[in-house]
């Protein structure tokens, strides 16, 4: 079965801020070489597929790419 890109994405954005920091702390223990890596992050993470971590961790290196080259402007933060 096909996933809709739309239902997709609206999941992925609804990420509650627990969830982004297991993500996050998922990622520093499994890297790019463990086997079943998406499935161990959406384990870690809970309540979440393989495929929506793995999406997640896309749009994150998206955004990174974006802000390295310049594309997002950083914060003034006075």
């Amino acid at each position: 079965m096909a996933s809709n890109p739309v239902t997709s994405r609206s999941s992925t954005s609804s990420w509650t801020p627990m969830q982004n920091k297991l993500f996050e702390k998922a990622l520093a223990l499994y890297d790019k070489d463990t086997p079943d890596r998406w499935q161990n992050v959406a384990r870690a993470v809970g309540g979440k597929s393989p495929a929506e971590v793995k999406e997640h961790y896309e749009l994150l290196i998206e955004d990174l790419r974006h802000i390295e080259s310049g594309r997002v402007p950083l914060p003034n933060y006075r």
